[in-house]
């Protein structure tokens, strides 16, 4: 009786031994390594030009962040698979697997708790205004004057920024983006203050103004989220592609692309490398 039952609590310790082992093998296989036996690289997708952005006529993904993930998928020697996601779904889709890398999403501290992310920024961008054509601006100065009208975002780091430096312009906060732009359309103001990407698809929209990003620059880097683990060899593939590719000037050449196919002069709109700002 006594060796029945250490045979069992044998055979029960090595089923046990085994199920950690393979679940510890299972977690183990870093991103590179799934990727590669994969045969593609998961990219979280969504509609936001000039990032991303698909044709309703089409299936194509475009945009910097798309060409991006398509340049990097073809350096593996794998297929670029897009996967659509949101902003507030991306976090969770890189800790669920479901996709690989989320391009131009800023590193905060509160993301660096649930995703990694590698040191060098993949682009730049910085607060701007889509402003009238009569407008001279070239500093936020000449903009703090009284009956310049701005509107922004409510409760934003824009609006913030724009009520302690420009005390004297009449300033106008609204719920979101499209409301400050509607001002703007509607003449109500002589500009709308956004970080100066956006402005790109809203002065297309709009048909007219002006993109200056007034001196002194604030300016924001944006990142590429990866899952967090404890091989770090595909974060730090990530790190040393998007840094190659900007110092080369090819992540802004992929910028200028999309503009033009998107009907925007890129001489007209503020470059993402802070270099030719």
């Amino acid at each position: 009786m006594i060796r029945h039952l250490k045979s069992v609590v044998a055979m029960v310790s090595i089923a046990v031994t085994t199920m950690l082992f393979a679940a510890s093998g299972a977690q183990a296989q870093s991103t590179m390594d799934t990727v590669q036996d994969r045969g593609t690289l998961r990219v979280g997708v969504m509609q936001a030009p000039p990032w991303f952005y698909k044709d309703p006529a089409g299936d194509e993904w475009t945009g910097v962040g798309a060409s991006v993930g398509k340049a990097m998928a073809e350096t593996l020697g794998v297929e670029f698979e897009p996967v659509e996601v949101t902003w507030a779904t991306s976090i969770a889709a890189l800790q669920a697997g479901k996709i690989d890398v989320q391009f131009v999403l800023d590193a905060t501290p509160k993301r660096a708790l649930a995703v990694d992310f590698p040191s060098q920024p993949l682009l730049y961008y910085a607060l701007a205004v889509l402003a009238d054509e009569d407008l001279t601006i070239s500093a936020w100065e000449d903009l703090n004057k009284e009956g310049t009208k701005l509107s922004v975002s409510k409760g934003t780091t824009m609006e913030a920024y724009i009520k302690k430096h420009l005390p004297n312009a009449e300033i106008l906060s609204f719920p979101g983006n499209a409301e400050a732009l509607a001002a703007f359309q509607s003449g109500r103001v002589n500009a709308v203050v956004l970080f100066h990407p956006p402005l790109i698809t809203m002065r297309k929209n709009v048909g007219r103004g002006q993109i200056v990003i007034p001196t002194p620059i604030r300016a924001s880097a944006s990142s590429a989220g990866v899952r967090k683990e404890d091989d770090k060899t595909f974060r730090d593939w990530v790190n040393t592609t998007i840094s190659y590719m900007y110092n080369t000037g090819e992540t802004q050449s992929l910028y200028e692309d999309f503009l033009i196919s998107f009907d925007v002069d890129p001489s007209t709109v503020p470059a993402i490398r802070q270099e030719n700002w």
